[in-house]
Formats: structure tokens, C-alpha cells, sequence
């Protein structure tokens, strides 16, 4: 058993234990009230710093929005009336322009009255920009007569018109199956026409094939062909047609060549050798007739596109057969036909209607032509 001694040892025992933590827990608060001191005084540093930072801000801000409102208070008629006139310059700007494309448009469409009841011969007229050519003219009340080799295609474009557009006065159609290589058959087709209507006002020259290949090559056959239905075909028709014009005192000759008539390219010996021809035959004819009242146009388009390419000749004589990209990306038919349409309605003497690199390099050719021969010396060593 425990003795009275024992006891007491035990209590003085835990007594001391029980000092010492109270004393631990003293020390702990002294720490803790220390650090929230410390904490205290950061924030109140803090506090006095941020305090001026945050009246600057907001003076600032202040300063904005007083200025803001006093420039919308003192600028706002001024603005307004910048406005007004930023407005009016744009109007003035853009209304001459519209006006000018209004007029145009007018224009084409009065002008196309000029040329309804005309007669019009169209070689080549089965596909392309001949079948494009016939809608336009018969579009506009034209008396129009379809020239090409393949019978069953100006059957097609016949079709095609009579259903597709109506006219005030309706007048079919005439097909004539005539092939431009055959000279001597020329005369008597032109004759055929003059029985049917009296007289032809406008011939369109259109009819002609394309060429891909090299010179050394080439079959002189194909140089002879080309120049047999692009040159000689075009000349031939047109002396079996202008004594009518001439007795008339009235006509209009178009005969279509091509940019490469005006500059020649690698690879397309004998088609830009064909259209030079042409390009040289309607500038001394236009000045031979203008004495008969007789109007001539030469049109000269870039690419247009056609099955031209894929039509085109070799150096062996066979088709070309494929769609070239140039020929691929060329301006549509359908455009192309318009603007001669509109050009024969204004009596134009020449139309040239092609990109814009295009006629860089016709400039070329004529301003600078050493430049222009180093750069198709480029272009034929590339392909």
C-alpha cells in the first residue's frame, strides 16, 4: 500500500509538471501575440503605402472620365459635322462612278437596238466563241446565219437559240455548212446567203484552229493548214462578201484574230504567224473600204475559255487533246462575246480584250523589246 509519503510526492510531482506547461503555454502566447504584432504593423506600412497609390489611381481615373465628358461636352458638333462630311466627300466620290456604270449599261442596251434586223454571218459558230457570238447577236433581234464544218452542231446552236431567247420579230436561224479551207466553195455559200436575205451586214471572221509545238518539228503541212484557215479562209470570205457591202455603201467586217496577232510566243510558230497575217490584212482593209462606209474591227482576245486547246494541232498534224491551265483560266465566252457585241454596236475600230500581264507584254514588245525577247527566251527554255 501507498503511504501518506508517497501521496504527497505524487502531487508535488505533478504540481511542477503542471507549471512547467502553463509556462510553455505563457511562452507560446507571448510568440503568437508577437508575431500578430509584427503582422499588424506590415499591414498597417502597407495601408499608408497603398493608400496614395490608390488616390493617385483615382485621381487619374477621375481625370479620364472629366476629360472624356468635357471632349463629347466640346467636340461632339465637330465630330458630327466630320461625319457630314465624310459622308458627302464619299457621295460625291462614289456617285460619278455610278452614274458612269448606269450610263454604260444603258448605253449597251440602246446601242443593241442599233444592230436588230442586221444580217449576220458567224463562222465557226458550232462551239466556242462563235456558239457564244450567235446568242449574243440573236439575242439582240439579229438575222443570224451559222457557218461552220459540222452540220449537226449548227443544228444544235439553232436549237439551242430558238428555245433559249424570243425576240420581238422572230427570225430562224439560217445553218451553212462551209468549211474555210475550201476557197474556192466560199463564194458560192456567200452567194446562198445573199439569196435568202438580199445582203449581209455584218461578217464575223471567227472560224480558225490553234496551235501546240516546236518549230523544228513541225510538218510544214501544219504551217500551211494554219495559214490556210486562219488567214486565207478569213480573206477569202470577206472579198466574196464586200462587193454586196460595197454596193450598199454599208457593212461591218470583224474578223477575230487573237493578242498573239499583236506578240509571239514559243510554241505557237504557226498560229501567231496566222493571226500577224490577219492583224496586217483588217488594218490595210479597214483603210481600203472606210470610203464605202464599210467598218471594220479587229478583236484581239487573250485566252478565252474553250475546247481550243484541246482542238489545237500538233507538229504531226494530230489534235492537241489536252486543256491547257492558260486556256483553262481564260476569261469566260460569254464575256468575251458581249464586249463584241458592244464593240461592233460602237463601230470600233479594235478591240483588244485580255489580262493585264497581256498587255504589259504587248507594251513590252513595242516600248522595250529587247526585255520582251529576253523574257520569252525564258519562257521557251522553262517549258
Amino acid at each position: 500500500m501507498e503511504t501518506a509519503a508517497d501521496l504527497a510526492l505524487q502531487r508535488v510531482t505533478l504540481c511542477d509538471e503542471l507549471h512547467e506547461k502553463i509556462a510553455a503555454y505563457k511562452n507560446i502566447y507571448k510568440e503568437n501575440n508577437k508575431t500578430c504584432t509584427e503582422n499588424e504593423q506590415l499591414r498597417s506600412r502597407h495601408h499608408e503605402l497603398d493608400s496614395p497609390l490608390q488616390r493617385i489611381k483615382r485621381q487619374l481615373l477621375k481625370k479620364l472620365r472629366d476629360d472624356r465628358v468635357k471632349i463629347t461636352a466640346s467636340d461632339r458638333r465637330a465630330l458630327s459635322i466630320w461625319r457630314t462630311l465624310v459622308t458627302i466627300c464619299a457621295t460625291v466620290t462614289l456617285l460619278p462612278f455610278t452614274i458612269f456604270a448606269a450610263y454604260k449599261s444603258l448605253q449597251r442596251r440602246r446601242l443593241k437596238y442599233r444592230l436588230k434586223e442586221k444580217v449576220v454571218l458567224i463562222t465557226g459558230a458550232s462551239s466556242g466563241l462563235g456558239e457564244a457570238l450567235a446568242h449574243a447577236f440573236y439575242r439582240a433581234g439579229c438575222r443570224v446565219v451559222l457557218a461552220a464544218r459540222r452540220e449537226d452542231e449548227l443544228r444544235r446552236v439553232k436549237n439551242m437559240l430558238l428555245t433559249t431567247h424570243s425576240t420581238d420579230v422572230t427570225h430562224p436561224p439560217v445553218v451553212l455548212p462551209l468549211d474555210l479551207s475550201d476557197l474556192n466553195v466560199l463564194p458560192g455559200k456567200v452567194a446562198k446567203v445573199l439569196e435568202i436575205f438580199g445582203h449581209i451586214d455584218i461578217l464575223i471572221n471567227n472560224g480558225g484552229i490553234s496551235y501546240r509545238g516546236n518549230i523544228l518539228t513541225t510538218s510544214i503541212d501544219v504551217d500551211i493548214k494554219l495559214m490556210l484557215i486562219n488567214y486565207f479562209g478569213q480573206v477569202a470570205l470577206t472579198k466574196a462578201v464586200l462587193p454586196s457591202m460595197i454596193d450598199r455603201q454599208s457593212g461591218h467586217i470583224v474578223s477575230v484574230s487573237s493578242v498573239q496577232g499583236k506578240i509571239a510566243i514559243p510554241y505557237r510558230s504557226a498560229y501567231t504567224a496566222s493571226k500577224h497575217a490577219v492583224q496586217a490584212f483588217s488594218d490595210t482593209l479597214r483603210a481600203e473600204v472606210a470610203a464605202h462606209n464599210i467598218n471594220v474591227t479587229l478583236v484581239s482576245p487573250g485566252y478565252i475559255h474553250t475546247k481550243l486547246s484541246v482542238n489545237a494541232l500538233t507538229g504531226n498534224g494530230e489534235a492537241y487533246g489536252v486543256m491547257d491551265s492558260a486556256t483553262e483560266n481564260g476569261s469566260p465566252v460569254e464575256k468575251v462575246a458581249e464586249e463584241i457585241l458592244y464593240a461592233v454596236a460602237t463601230e470600233k475600230k479594235e478591240l483588244t480584250t485580255c489580262s493585264f500581264v497581256a498587255h504589259i507584254a504587248v507594251l513590252l514588245r513595242t516600248l522595250y523589246p529587247e526585255l520582251f525577247f529576253w523574257l520569252m527566251k525564258k519562257r521557251a527554255h522553262q517549258h
